[in-house]
């Protein structure tokens, strides 16, 4: 390992925190992490990390090293891309990660074609609920609901992502249909809960064209969107959901869409997001891809709801 690919591994060490993290991300030995850092302070001539049983932290030579060592990644990073654009054919390693949900029905079986086409691209998709740093995890995509507030990843709108009232036909033999935005206190709700976020309330356009808020009375809370779909499915509670959470359940009539002549807020977009405005010809390939299959004028989920672009409309 040459002076170069050991300021790499000291990026990969700071960016995630420890040396068994790096260790576990580079699938080699933590010992070897800890050994290839002393050759890079022996090379230098200077103490890069001060380092107790369970943590490190920069020194002030360390910091600046980090520095150089990001503007060398940078710099890596755009040679390799320089040279892939002369390929005719796209190949080489593409990193994309989005949630699971979204990762498995919508971007799985583009992979599956797109390799079909361009069998010299590798690609490795890592899903995860929770927000990935897609700089330091090297990744070329990321695919995410709603805007990013990190300024220095450039992000796409692929396509909308509109909301739907769900009920199966049990729970409305059971409670009845309800008639008005403000009936829905009275029905028991399944909604989306996490450590970051709890939604207790849907938001609605009245017939003014104001923004209301109404409450609803969740009895049963979970982080995963299919999960409440499943909770909707036995009849026991109704759901707000995003419309690419539906796949047939509506159209087998498992769910029935209900107060659909509300004017319902939209729920957060899917996104696109990469580091670079400039991509590599595979990356360019596969965001194209995803664009053409899910981001039509009508989102693919979008059909899976029968007359879809009349609900909720006002």
């Amino acid at each position: 390992m040459d002076t170069s690919s050991r300021l790499l591994l000291l990026l990969d060490v700071v960016a995630r925190g420890s040396f068994a993290k790096a260790a576990t991300y580079r699938n080699i030995d933590r010992s070897v992490i800890s050994k290839q850092i002393s050759r890079l302070e022996d090379e230098l001539g200077v103490r890069l990390l001060n380092r107790t049983t369970r943590s490190f932290s920069l020194t002030a030579a360390g910091a600046e090293m980090v520095k150089k060592a990001e503007e060398l990644r940078a710099l890596l990073g755009d040679t390799i891309q320089l040279a892939e654009n002369y390929h005719r054919e796209p190949r080489g390693m593409l990193k994309i990660t989005t949630s699971i949900n979204i990762g498995r029905r919508y971007i799985q079986p583009i992979i599956n074609d797109f390799q079909k086409r361009f069998p010299q691209v590798e690609v490795e998709l890592y899903l995860d609920d929770q927000l990935v740093d897609i700089v330091s995890g090297g990744f070329d995509l990321a695919f995410r609901v709603g805007e990013v507030k990190d300024s220095s990843l450039i992000a796409r709108k692929i396509a909308r992502n509109r909301l739907v009232l769900l009920a199966a036909p049990e729970f409305i033999e059971t409670y009845g249909t309800p008639e008005s935005m403000e009936d829905l206190i009275n029905y028991p709700a399944a909604s989306y809960a996490s450590q970051h976020m709890k939604i207790d309330s849907v938001h609605y356009f009245n017939e003014k064209n104001e923004t209301c808020e109404q409450k609803i009375k969740s009895v049963f809370r979970c982080n995963d969107g299919e999960a409440l779909l499943i909770k909707a499915l036995s009849g026991t509670a109704f759901v707000l959901a995003p419309a690419l959470l539906v796949q047939n359940e509506v159209t087998d009539g498992l769910l029935v869409p209900f107060l659909t002549h509300v004017k319902l807020k939209n729920y957060n977009d899917l996104y696109a997001l990469y580091p670079h405005r400039d991509l590599p010809v595979r990356t360019r390939l596969f965001f194209d891809a995803v664009k053409d299959h899910l981001g039509k004028e009508t989102p693919i989920w979008e059909s899976a709801i029968p007359n879809f672009d009349k609900l909720y409309q006002g």
